[in-house]
């Protein structure tokens, strides 16, 4: 029952992942936390999200904002070790409390279509990379911040989409890293990925293949809801479970 769980959670939050570009480590961390402990997710879902990435990495090249790209990277290297220390450190109730505040925050936002009517400059993208690097360090699910950063402003959807699957590439690689050090990664999370990879591999393809044909302003509307609805699930397994 747990593993089925498991894999269908796995398999909506992938096809989510190769629509938007986004949404994977939200959807797939809130859901298997609720039967595994976040130290279990965290370091596997790094390892999706990185053969994600790479597996869509050619399709969106020529799309991606370079410019903005080094400012979060910086804030995102500097940032993560912390999030990480919190991962390692801080008792289970907790880290899922913070998760699911952190996702109705974001999500609250996002629905309220916040927007930004010119790029930021390096010292805001910086800071929206460091929140970026915090949460994902903490929680494996960094992207509010920077989905917020690029779906609000003029980038459009496909810069943004193809800029937030370089960007999850590259800061999934730092916090698989920084999560190595506190030896948060096993053969345990080896064997986690592999079982999940099909599932992960699949939904990529079928929602990248419908990304241009599909409603995206429906699509993304349905996905702040499922984040919402899991958010506050995670939250009540907290406090009563």
């Amino acid at each position: 029952m747990t593993l089925n769980f498991a894999l269908t959670a796995i398999f909506l939050a992938a096809i989510v992942r190769g629509f938007a570009g986004f949404g994977f480590s939200l959807l797939a961390v809130t859901s298997l936390s609720l039967v595994y402990s976040l130290t279990q997710v965290v370091p596997a879902i790094f390892m999706l999200e990185i053969a994600a990435s790479i597996h869509l990495l050619p399709s969106i090249w020529k799309d991606i904002h370079w410019r903005s790209l080094l400012p979060l990277t910086i804030g995102c290297l500097v940032a993560t070790p912390f999030g990480v220390w919190a991962l390692a450190t801080l008792d289970a109730t907790t880290m899922q409390l913070c998760m699911s505040a952190f996702v109705l925050i974001a999500v609250t936002l996002m629905a309220a279509g916040f927007a930004l009517k010119a790029m930021p400059g390096r010292l805001l993208s910086t800071i929206v990379g460091a929140a970026s690097g915090l949460a994902n360090g903490a929680f494996g699910i960094g992207g509010p911040p920077v989905v917020l950063f690029y779906f609000s402003s003029p980038a459009g959807n496909i810069a943004g989409r193809a800029s937030l699957i370089a960007f999850f590439l590259i800061t999934d690689a730092i916090g698989l890293v920084n999560l190595a050090r506190y030896n948060l990664v096993s053969k345990d999370t080896f064997w986690l990925a592999a079982l999940f990879a099909p599932c992960l591999f699949t939904g990529v393809w079928l929602g990248a293949r419908s990304f241009k044909s599909a409603d995206q302003d429906t699509f993304r509307k349905m996905v702040l809801i499922i984040m919402a609805l899991l958010a506050v699930i995670g939250a009540a397994k907290a406090l009563w479970v």
